[in-house]
């Protein structure tokens, strides 16, 4: 079968077996420098305090997260191991060879926006780095940020546009770098905060495990909502990297080294950073006398110039890290499938990372206003129609049966060119599950009786993830048997 120039180029093509040279190690280190980001210890350390929940249902929480992340994970990546295709083009299974560029975009657009917020991150640990040598801290604002701060993130920008335009192989072995000297990095910070706080660390925790406060959008929440809630905001959290996870899949030697790669990625990171997350946390309180989410402020406060030099370099190459992975691969993807005779992966990098420049700038004044979860579950409710109509696409309705020419063909007729190379099915059954999602988190997008009952549930409290992910399911599949 031909292959059409308008849905083909090298860089969507099928894998082939030469090239599949990632193992189980690689994918660890994917969920390494995922969970270990800055914003990823922000909003694991949160969590702890925030949900007003004992820290044991906290931990569960979260580890119930990790498996059900990988749960998803392998749903979603064992297509393209087998085929070695990316999200784009699998897409185009279940919504059409051409209306898979609008979830291909969702996709891009949310990847925009975590490359810019990552980027504002990892230049906080630049920051750092420049303060703790120089001593200057400050300088005349814009937009919320310090000149210390622009200089970092401009430089942070420009290293990452260096990184991605010398290919996957470079990323990738950054990443293996980067995934372990974190880890190293976090347990030295751990005992030094230990040391210095002395037993009043374990009072801390302790108090951390009877409970916190009831705040950040958990507020009207009972035990059991606020546990669920700290659940599905982790799933939220990791909903970008679920949906497109065969971007990264494709290149994997086999699904059981897969399977390995997420076992000890997911789950093992989340238990183990998750236990740092909350002894720092603590440590913290005892020593400082107050709660510090942002790791680059906790270690300004050490005040060591050696801890705060491998700190920095630590925080920034795991943001850094994540960052080209999660998003930079898949828009850079994304956009390659919009256009391919005319925008390849580095093409669609490039735009990515202009775009994430300029969200990354705002980040401070504009975005941050939002709120944290709130910020993460629309983002989630987004992407998650996509993944549940994609799934039971593949495994219900496609009984995992897949014509890889036919993803690249346009011809009428064709096994994925459906009406005029749209899957209505698939795109109705988004727009509604979609629609509805994002109204658990915006109550007041719906209407009033569904509206007062995801408000009363606690609005933005984090269920936008599972309820969109099994809407998009169940309503594409009801849709499809109905129209048989």
């Amino acid at each position: 079968m031909s292959r059409s120039k308008k849905l083909y180029n090298v860089d969507l093509a099928p894998t082939p077996k030469g090239k599949k040279n990632w193992g189980w190690f690689e994918i660890f280190n994917v969920w390494a420098n995922d969970v270990q980001s800055l914003f990823g210890y922000t909003l694991a350390a949160s969590l702890f305090l925030a949900a007003g929940l004992n820290g044991w249902a906290v931990f569960l929480a979260l580890i119930l997260a990790g498996f059900f992340i990988m749960w998803l994970v392998n749903l979603s990546g064992k297509p393209s191991v087998k085929h070695g295709i990316p999200y784009p083009v699998f897409a185009r299974v279940s919504m059409g060879v051409f209306g898979a560029n609008f979830p291909a975009m969702a996709r891009g657009l949310v990847a925009m926006f975590w490359y810019g917020a990552q980027t504002y991150a990892a230049s906080t640990a630049v920051a750092l780095l420049i303060t703790g040598v120089t001593g200057i801290s400050g300088g005349s604002e814009f937009l919320g940020m310090s000149g210390v701060m622009w200089i970092s993130f401009i430089f942070v920008s420009l290293f990452q546009i260096y990184l991605f335009w010398q290919g996957m192989d470079l990323i990738k072995k950054f990443l293996n770098f980067a995934g372990p000297a974190v880890y190293i990095v976090m347990i030295f910070l751990m005992l030094a905060i230990w040391q210095k706080a002395g037993g009043g660390l374990l009072s801390e925790v302790g108090n951390i495990f009877s409970g916190g406060t009831r705040s950040g959008g958990f507020e009207g929440l009972g035990s059991f909502g606020a546990f669920v809630a700290v659940f599905s905001i982790m799933v939220g959290y990791f909903a970008a990297v679920v949906i497109n996870f065969g971007d990264f899949a494709r290149f994997v030697k086999n699904e059981n080294e897969m399977k390995k790669g997420n076992l000890w990625g997911l789950v093992g990171n989340v238990i183990f950073f998750s236990f740092i997350t909350l002894m720092i946390t603590g440590g913290t309180i005892a020593v400082f006398g107050e709660y510090i989410a942002q790791p680059t402020d906790m270690v300004a406060k050490v005040d060591n110039m050696f801890i705060t030099l491998v700190a920095a370099f630590a925080f920034f190459s795991a943001t850094v890290g994540i960052n080209m992975v999660a998003n930079f691969v898949p828009p850079a993807y994304d956009l390659s499938n919009l256009m391919p005779q005319k925008i390849n992966f580095r093409t669609g990098g490039l735009i990515t990372a202009i775009c994430g420049f300029v969200i990354g700038g705002l980040w401070v004044s504009v975005i941050t206003k939002m709120g944290m979860f709130p910020f993460v579950n629309t983002l989630g409710a987004i992407l998650a129609p996509v993944f549940g109509i994609m799934i039971v696409d593949y495994y219900v309705i496609k009984k995992e049966k897949l014509d890889v020419n036919a993803l690249f063909s346009d011809k009428k007729g064709g096994k994925y060119y459906y009406n005029d190379g749209f899957n209505q099915k698939g795109m109705l059954a988004w727009i509604i599950s979609g629609y509805i999602a994002i109204g658990s988190v915006w109550p007041n997008i719906l209407p009033g009786g569904l509206g007062d009952f995801f408000a009363n549930l606690g609005g933005g409290g984090g269920y936008a993830w599972i309820i969109g992910a099994a809407l998009g399911a169940i309503v594409h599949l009801a849709i499809s048997n109905k129209n048989k």
